[in-house]
């Protein structure tokens, strides 16, 4: 058995403090989707190359919202186990779709977050309306971690 040791280190990059940050300074930008009709092999793919935890499902039609769900890794994994496991990105998606614009306070996130029982949220942009990027609860932890103190 060998011993970790536990290196201290300092974040490659300066955050805001968190009760200063915004949804913009924590998320990832750009969005990695997939067709409603993608297998689940396909988002598992997705996941797996590009080391995220969640796929956008695009919706299909024009008169849709252009973000129509997300599957999350623990969806993936769910889908994975059961009997009937669905054979599609838009019945594999179970998460709800939550829009929050880049300007909002992280903390509004990470409430939200919290009292909807969701790991991911949309951020949007606050003049368009537009999908710009993916706030996750890993890179709130990011802002705790490395944010200015």
């Amino acid at each position: 058995m060998s011993d970790s040791t536990v290196v201290p280190s300092h974040g490659s990059y300066l955050l805001p403090h968190f009760e200063h940050a915004t949804v913009a300074d924590a998320m990832h930008p750009g969005i990695l989707s997939c067709a409603a009709d993608a297998a689940p092999a396909e988002v598992a793919r997705t996941m797996s190359t590009h080391h995220v935890h969640c796929v956008v499902v695009k919706a299909t039609g024009a008169d849709e919202a252009p973000v129509w769900g997300i599957i999350s890794d623990l969806d993936l994994l769910s889908a994975c186990i059961r009997e009937d496991a669905p054979d599609t990105a838009a019945e594999l998606a179970r998460q709800p779709v939550v829009r929050l614009e880049t300007t909002a306070p992280l903390r509004d996130a990470a409430e939200l977050m919290l009292t909807r029982g969701i790991s991911h949220i949309v951020a949007v942009n606050p003049e368009t309306d537009r999908p710009v990027g993916i706030l996750s609860t890993l890179d709130i932890a990011g802002v705790l971690a490395w944010g200015e103190m």
